[in-house]
């Protein structure tokens, strides 16, 4: 898998996260933008040239959780983090040698307090909200259970 889509594959981004350097590129983007479309076939053929990276595609829409507390003023907006924490946040023109720049320079940028926090915790807290959405769903199936007499 090239990119990595957290309401697509939730388990297969858990896995890489668990797994990976802690060198990750975050494109999130909307459904609607034509800008955010153009950016698709460069992160896939970025993730070709840095396999050492994850490589992430978060549809703001799909996975709202996957920003915090952050708004997205411009799509798409970047996110280019290693184990150091956020080093870009911000918006970029699909130009496949501007995000080369960022991620090979990635470990000179200073960590910056912007963006959604670490990628990690997000994906923590994705799955304590699924968890609890089954908690949910179990005790409303066990509820229509007991209504229908079952």
């Amino acid at each position: 898998m090239k990119l990595f889509d957290p309401h697509a594959a939730p388990h297969a981004l858990r896995e890489r996260l668990a797994a990976d350097s802690g060198r990750r590129v975050a494109c999130y983007c909307a459904a609607w933008c034509r800008t955010c479309d153009a950016w698709r076939p460069l992160l896939e053929a970025l993730a070709d040239e840095y396999p050492g990276w994850t490589f992430l595609w978060v549809d703001v829409e799909d996975s709202p959780d996957w920003l915090g507390d952050e708004d997205i003023e411009n799509f798409p907006t970047i996110l280019v983090q290693d184990r150091g924490g956020t080093r870009y946040w911000g918006a970029v023109q699909p130009r496949a040698e501007h995000l080369r720049r960022l991620i090979d320079g990635a470990a000179d940028l200073p960590a910056l307090a912007a963006g959604p926090g670490s990628l990690d915790a997000l994906a923590r807290n994705q799955d304590r909200g699924n968890q609890d959405q089954g908690i949910q769903d179990q005790g409303n199936q066990e509820r229509g259970n007991r209504n229908r007499g079952a």
